[in-house]
């Protein structure tokens, strides 16, 4: 099948062309005629499968000019990568259509995005927490809203998004249509969509948890994280397919450690984004990964979302994912679309407990590599890794009642006195030995 074979307008089919697209994935072919249909969604595809314009293609296909300058397609993301993504994607595909579109996500002036939101759009592009604050601004409406899109959202229940999700979903009108694309189906989300959709039809490009297929996993058992580090220096060096390599690390704190150590190893070919580091700097980071400036990204699952990024081809699980669906999501920012791609982690012995939850969730097993020749296996280790000395702890010894307790003792003879409330006439008496009177009173 042919993007001519779908049901789509000229602009539409001229953007495509322009892109040099002309077959749908599987999952842009499933969903494209439920959506024109006007049912609600619930899309399930592997990051990579083409899942953005799956759901773009038809909600363009059916969204026209409007008078009315209040947004009628709200599309809501969870972190500002992927706002720029989508927002790149929607203009891509409407170069040769008549409708505006605006992104709008925290971390910079709300201001500015107040004055172009009261500007006016047919798409809005936003994260829940800034779309919310703009709603309560006054700045922006939602009652224009015919079709609702929520992409990752398993991703922004984990950000701490879910009550701003509720609100935003309780001011769109009730008459609209629902579409719900992600990797990973969790029972949070299964319960927003009881709660808010309207019997949504499940499509699966395949089965949630399953890996891509065109990703070869593959993992190895290190005793410590001093050892993870010299395996990921002795791989990076000696590989040299791994031209476009991202490295997922569990916390923001490790991933700035690691970039001072593989920075020395390589100036000037490694980059690092986290939650930590401001808006132009990780769209920076991830344009020079894109352009081959940087050959290696570490990054952390919260911005993992967000990078789009064409022959990734390598992703290193530096440290494994507690949220096994995390893992999924990892994996999937190599082998994108019909390329293959390449999944390689480092497991220590108390991350086989996060082994097992992925395999489960997966229904596969992860092969594991015997480790590489001239890899040096570090003594050192972490303060975490340290094990902690054994201190004997004996029971309190309960003292015997006719001992009176351990610390029991006879109060001095200072402290047993009592308080007692004495008058003023006895107070007299006792300093003058007669009671203290101001004499007899005058006639």
């Amino acid at each position: 099948m042919t993007f001519s074979d779908l049901n789509l307008t000229t602009p539409l089919l001229r953007a495509l062309d322009d892109l040099g697209l002309q077959h749908p994935t599987t999952i842009q072919e499933k969903v494209f005629s439920v959506i024109m249909s006007g049912r609600d969604v619930c899309g399930i595809a592997q990051t990579g499968t083409g899942k953005t314009y799956a759901y773009l293609l038809p909600c363009l296909r059916q969204l026209t000019w409007s008078k009315n300058r209040a947004p009628q397609l709200l599309i809501l993301v969870p972190t500002r990568e992927l706002v720029a993504q989508v927002l790149q994607s929607v203009q891509e595909l409407t170069r040769y259509m008549s409708l505006q579109t605006v992104g709008v996500y925290g971390g910079v002036n709300i201001n500015t995005q107040r004055l172009e939101v009261e500007n006016g759009m047919d798409i809005l592009i936003a994260t829940p927490g800034r779309l919310y604050d703009l709603v309560l601004s006054g700045a922006l409406r939602l009652n224009g809203i015919k079709k609702l899109v929520i992409d990752e959202v398993d991703e922004m229940l984990n950000l701490g998004f879910r009550t701003q999700l509720r609100n935003i979903l309780d001011l769109l009108p009730a008459k609209r249509q629902n579409l719900l694309f992600s990797a990973t189906i969790t029972e949070d989300v299964e319960t927003l969509m009881e709660t808010y959709f309207n019997g949504p039809e499940r499509i699966e490009a395949a089965p949630t948890g399953t890996p891509v297929e065109n990703i070869d996993q593959r993992a190895y058992e290190v005793p410590n994280f001093y050892t993870k580090v010299n395996l990921l220096e002795l791989l990076l060096s000696n590989d040299k397919e791994m031209l476009k390599v991202l490295i997922f690390v569990a916390t923001k704190q490790l991933a700035g450690q690691l970039f001072e150590q593989l920075t020395e190893k390589f100036p000037g070919l490694v980059g690092v984004i986290h939650s930590n580091k401001d808006q132009n700097y990780r769209f920076n980071t991830i344009n020079k990964f894109k352009s081959g400036e940087y050959h290696f990204v570490i990054a952390t699952d919260i911005v993992a979302r967000g990078i789009d990024v064409a022959e990734v081809s390598h992703v290193i699980n530096f440290d494994l994912p507690d949220v096994p669906e995390n893992y999924i999501h990892r994996i999937g920012r190599t082998g994108r679309v019909d390329r293959k791609g390449i999944a390689i982690s480092f497991i220590t012995e108390k991350e086989k407990v996060y082994q097992d939850a992925i395999e489960v969730l997966m229904k596969v097993q992860i092969p594991i590599l015997p480790l590489p020749d001239g890899l040096t296996i570090s003594t050192m280790l972490t303060e975490e890794e340290k094990p902690k000395p054994f201190e004997k702890k004996l029971p309190p010894k309960t003292p015997r009642p006719e001992e009176g307790g351990g610390a029991f003792h006879e109060k001095k003879e200072k402290n047993k006195k009592v308080n007692v409330v004495i008058s003023k006439a006895e107070r007299m008496k006792k300093k003058y030995g007669k009671p203290k009177t101001r004499g007899a009173k005058r006639k």
